[in-house]
């Protein structure tokens, strides 16, 4: 005789899940992960043969394998026990800190991700909202065999990390110091999967920039190509910032002159159109007129919703040009070498004192392959001549005797189709749709309230004009000055 048993529904529901979890764990799990790595294995087979630097296997090694690898270093060992003493703290608390410090820089580079997933977002993205373009094609072919290369960019946009990933992605694998912005589902995930590690720029933990210090200082060593920010921000008025010196101290205080180099590479970047160029303003403004976050996130979506509205009117324009220039090489070995210097044994004044002087050294490079495109040439002339009003054929002769200045001084003024003319009315177009030039009469001429914005472009070429920054500066100074 059988006896049946009977299941409530939602403990059946529950073993079935449970069954189903078994399953796919012991027998669909080692197929998929199979079949996932050997997609990996050829996307890296493919790739890696054309690129002019070439992936090393630091940046394939597994996440787990360099989580443990910095947790073992000697001077993050010894950083817990500075840790332990200063707060008196117990050791496995101190260590769980630390392990919690190194999850969280350290990426997980997945070659699938960056050429396929990453790439094409990239490129899409960029592509979509700008004419792009890349100059110095061949820097990279003076880059020696073996070097640890950097890539040192001035900080324009978010949209940078997009762009250059795209724009370089036949060449090499970019892993990016991101911050804490991007730490959030599911951007997280997918840049620590493009091989980007994440920085809390402002942490005073001597625990936390001990791990972060030996992360750079292995990855460095190890000759994973880096894209670095040395200004740590995006400008808010357009000009360059000072450099900030701790990734590139990092990358510095441990390197050998005499063996594998590493190899800066500057990297000028502008845009016709900064797409959060009125929140960076905004940041510049008293504290007592700012607006709170729910207005800075209306007007965000109110100008997505009005590109969106125009996209669907086929009334859509792209944001003008976008432009990437590459500097030649620098040669750390080299640089030390020519003022008989290693890193390693300078005192810490001493050598930050050297890193300070190589900032400014690279920041210098840097400025001197900001391409100047359409926007920042017409804001220049109207931002040196505020309330000035111009004729057409007025502004054309202003635009072309900047464009030979700029030229004289060895600015790389980008000229699309080659044709000046055509680049002022690009130029022109783009400031006229901002409503920052205003056409009345034959005349044209700024509004008062779009001088920021004229401001901001041509600072981002300013400093080929040293007399004209002279006196903004001046002017600068003087409007934040106390009154007395």
């Amino acid at each position: 005789m059988t006896e049946s048993v009977s299941l409530p529904l939602w403990l059946a529901a529950v073993l079935f899940v449970l069954a189903a979890v078994v399953l796919f764990e012991r027998l669909l799990a080692p197929g998929v992960k199979w079949l996932v790595r050997r997609r990996v294995t050829r996307v890296l087979e493919e790739v890696d043969s054309r690129l002019s630097i070439r992936i090393q296997p630091f940046k394939l090694t597994k996440r787990q394998v360099l989580v443990d690898r910095i947790l073992n270093d000697a001077a993050v060992l010894e950083a817990v026990e500075a840790t332990i003493r200063h707060e008196n703290l117990p050791r496995d608390v101190a260590y769980t800190r630390a392990a919690t410090y190194a999850e969280e820089i350290v990426p997980a580079f997945n070659a699938y991700v960056y050429f396929r997933v990453g790439y094409w977002i990239a490129r899409q993205a960029a592509r979509a909202l700008y004419r792009v373009r890349l100059g110095a094609d061949e820097t990279l072919a003076a880059v020696p065999e073996g070097a640890t290369v950097v890539f040192l960019m001035n900080h324009r946009s978010n949209m940078d990390y997009v762009l250059v990933s795209y724009l370089v992605a036949e060449k090499t694998a970019l892993s990016y110091a991101v911050g804490e912005w991007a730490r959030v589902w599911p951007l997280q995930t997918l840049f620590r999967a493009m091989g980007a590690y994440f920085i809390r720029r402002d942490s005073k933990s001597p625990l936390y920039r001990k791990v972060l210090e030996r992360y750079v200082a292995m990855a460095t060593a190890g000759g994973v190509t880096q894209a670095v920010y040395p200004e740590g921000g995006l400008s808010r008025d357009g000009r360059l910032r000072p450099p900030r010196l701790g990734i590139l101290d990092y990358m510095v205080r441990s390197f050998d002159p005499s063996g594998r180099d590493l190899v800066f590479v500057p990297v000028g970047l502008n845009y016709d159109r900064v797409l959060e160029d009125r929140t960076l303003l905004r940041d510049l403004e008293p504290a007592a007129v700012k607006p709170g976050a729910a207005r800075t996130v209306l007007s965000t979506v109110t100008f997505t919703g009005k590109n969106l509205l125009l996209l669907v009117r086929n009334r859509w324009r792209r944001f003008g040009y976008a432009c990437v220039h590459l500097g030649a090489p620098v040669s750390l070995a080299a640089w030390m070498n020519g003022r008989g210097l290693d890193p390693r044994s300078l005192p810490s004044d001493e050598r930050k004192a050297r890193v300070a002087e190589l900032a400014a050294d690279l920041m210098a490079a840097i400025s001197r392959v900001i391409p100047v495109l359409p926007v920042p040439l017409v804001a220049t002339v109207f931002s040196r001549a505020p309330g000035r009003s111009f004729t057409e054929l007025e502004l054309k002769t202003e635009v072309l005797r900047l464009a030979a200045e700029l030229t004289g001084r060895g600015a790389k003024v980008h000229v699309p189709r080659r044709d000046l003319e055509y680049a002022l009315t690009v130029g022109l177009r783009m400031l006229v749709l901002r409503h920052a030039v205003v056409e009345k009469d034959g005349l044209l001429y700024a509004p008062p309230g779009s001088r920021s914005l004229l401001d901001y472009y041509a600072g981002s070429v300013a400093h080929f004009l040293p007399s004209v920054e002279k006196a903004r500066s001046a002017e600068r100074t003087a409007n934040t000055a106390p009154a007395a």
